[in-house]
């Protein structure tokens, strides 16, 4: 999923090296966050991780529609605490995988950085403005994320056929973030963008665990 506020052309502030700078920055800071709840919640009941999932779930949809949480310092904040209880979340089931089959997770990682890493050079090198996709993939991937996830903490993986949507659907969204963050983005989108793409790669490591781990 990706979290958007106006998508309209309008003057950058600062250059865009320096805005994509602070969103990857958030970034990164997401991702700690996400792997330090992971790490607290490895042991928890099964139970408890799916009630933190649907609060991290809902924290999400949340930044998804209410303004003042989109950016800011509250902005960032909400990003991080719902990184932190996603982590959590996750953490029974990823150490399941840790315990189980501990080389599925360090080949979904590095899957999920190459894919970064390729969509946001596409993004990044296409002069086409990607901003009309904007709303359908993000709302596209509102549903297949909570459907996902829920799938996840509740004990079944799910079809591979939906971590393949997921996937698909979470790449593209990462094409037109970091073509968004050339053409549009401004001091304000920072936050936004930087939890659309921190989503977008928890979706993709997700279903990529999720699809190595069929084996």
């Amino acid at each position: 999923m990706s979290i958007y506020a106006d998508e309209g052309t309008r003057p950058a502030a600062v250059s865009t090296s320096a805005i994509f700078g602070q969103v990857m920055l958030l970034v990164g800071v997401a991702i700690g966050f996400l792997a330090v709840g992971s790490l607290i919640g490895r042991d928890i009941p099964s139970g408890t991780a799916t009630i933190l999932g649907f609060g991290a779930i809902g924290m999400i949809f949340a930044q998804s529609f209410v303004r003042p949480l989109r950016a800011g310092p509250i902005g960032m904040l909400w990003l991080f605490a719902a990184a932190l209880i996603l982590g959590i979340s996750l953490g029974p089931v990823l150490n399941a995988y840790a315990e189980a089959e501990p080389g599925v997770i360090t080949q979904a990682a590095a899957g999920t950085a190459l894919a970064v890493l390729g969509m946001g050079a596409i993004g990044l090198l296409t002069s086409k403005d990607l901003a009309p996709w904007i709303r359908p993939l993000s709302f596209a991937m509102l549903g297949l994320f909570a459907v996902s996830l829920v799938l996840l903490l509740v004990g079944g993986a799910g079809n591979p056929l939906l971590s393949i949507a997921v996937l698909l659907v979470s790449c593209a969204l990462l094409v037109v973030d970091f073509n968004y963050v050339r053409r549009h983005a401004t001091e304000d989108d920072v936050v936004w963008l930087a939890t659309g793409i921190f989503v977008s790669i928890v979706n993709i490591f997700l279903s990529l665990l999720n699809l190595l781990g069929r084996r």
